[in-house]
C-alpha cells in the first residue's frame, strides 16, 4: 500500500508489467495473464481432485464442486428452461472463471484481472457472440424479429427497431462495465484506507490510536469485497442465462 508524501496512490495496483524475465516482456505476458492461469489451473484442479473420490458424504472439495454444479446448473435451468442444459459448460466456465478471478485478487499480493475492462469487456464480447449465434441457428432469419416485438404497431417500427438494436449492443458494454467498476471500486477503497492506515501509523501515538478507525472499516470492506466478489460472478452469469433465454425463446 504505497503513499507518496501525502499523497495517495491507488491506481498503481492496476498497472501491468511484464512477468517471466525476458520471455514475458517478449511476448507481452503480464502479471494479468499470470493470475488468469493460476485461476484457470485452481478451476480445474478443484474439479479434478475435489470429484475424485465420488464420495456419497463427500468431503470439503467435493462438496465444493458439487454446490458450485448445483448452483449454475439450477441458475441456467431456472432462467433458460431445459433447452439450456446445454449451455450450462459455458456458463459454468463463466460463473467460476469470474468468481475466483475476483476471489484470488482479495489475497495478498495477487492480481485481480476483471478490474481491466480489456478481460471483462473480452469475457462479454464471447457472450455476445454466442447468443447471436445461437439466435440465428435456433430461428434463422426469424431471429431478427426479435428487433421488433410481435403485436407492436408497425407505425412504431422507426422508433423501436432503433431502439432495441441499441439495447441489443449494449449488453457487452453494460456486462463488462459492470464487473470492471465494481472490482475496480473496491480495490481503490481498500487501498485508501489501507494508506491511510500506514500513513497515521507513522505519525506517533496519536497517530497509531487514530489508525485504528480506517483500519476497522477496511477490515469491513475486505468483508463487503468478498460478497460483492461473488454478487458479480452472479450477476455475469445470470444476465448471461437471460440473454441465452432470449436468443433461445425470443420475446
Amino acid at each position: 500500500m504505497a503513499a507518496e508524501g501525502n499523497a495517495i496512490d491507488a491506481l498503481s495496483q492496476f498497472a501491468l508489467t511484464p512477468v517471466l524475465g525476458p520471455v514475458g516482456r517478449a511476448i507481452g505476458f503480464s502479471q494479468s495473464n499470470l493470475h488468469m492461469v493460476i485461476v484457470a489451473g485452481l478451476i480445474i484442479a478443484l474439479l479434478t481432485y475435489g470429484m475424485r473420490a465420488r464420495a456419497v458424504i463427500p468431503g470439503r472439495l467435493q462438496a465444493t464442486a458439487e454446490m458450485l454444479y448445483e448452483f449454475v446448473r439450477n441458475l441456467v435451468v431456472g432462467q433458460v428452461g431445459e433447452e439450456g442444459k446445454r449451455f450450462f459448460p459455458f456458463v459454468f466456465t463463466l460463473f467460476t472463471f469470474v468468481l475466483f478471478g475476483n476471489m484470488f485478487g482479495l489475497l495478498p499480493y495477487a492480481f485481480t484481472f476483471t478490474s481491466h475492462i480489456a478481460v471483462t469487456f473480452a469475457l462479454a464480447a464471447i457472450v455476445f457472440v454466442l447468443i447471436t449465434v445461437v439466435g440465428l441457428a435456433i430461428h434463422g432469419k426469424h431471429w431478427f424479429s426479435y428487433f421488433f416485438p410481435e403485436g407492436a404497431p408497425i407505425v412504431l417500427a422507426p422508433l423501436i427497431i432503433p431502439i432495441e438494436i441499441i439495447s441489443y449492443l449494449s449488453r457487452p458494454v453494460s456486462l463488462s462495465v459492470r464487473l470492471f467498476a465494481n472490482m475496480v471500486a473496491g480495490h481503490v477503497m481498500l487501498k485508501v484506507f489501507a494508506t491511510f492506515v500506514v500513513m497515521l501509523g507513522s505519525a506517533g501515538a496519536l497517530g497509531i490510536a487514530g489508525s485504528t478507525a480506517p483500519l476497522a472499516i477496511n477490515i469491513a470492506l475486505v468483508g463487503f469485497e468478498v460478497l460483492v466478489a461473488f454478487l458479480q460472478a452472479y450477476v455475469f452469469a445470470i444476465l448471461t442465462s437471460i440473454y441465452l433465454h432470449d436468443a433461445v425463446h425470443l420475446h
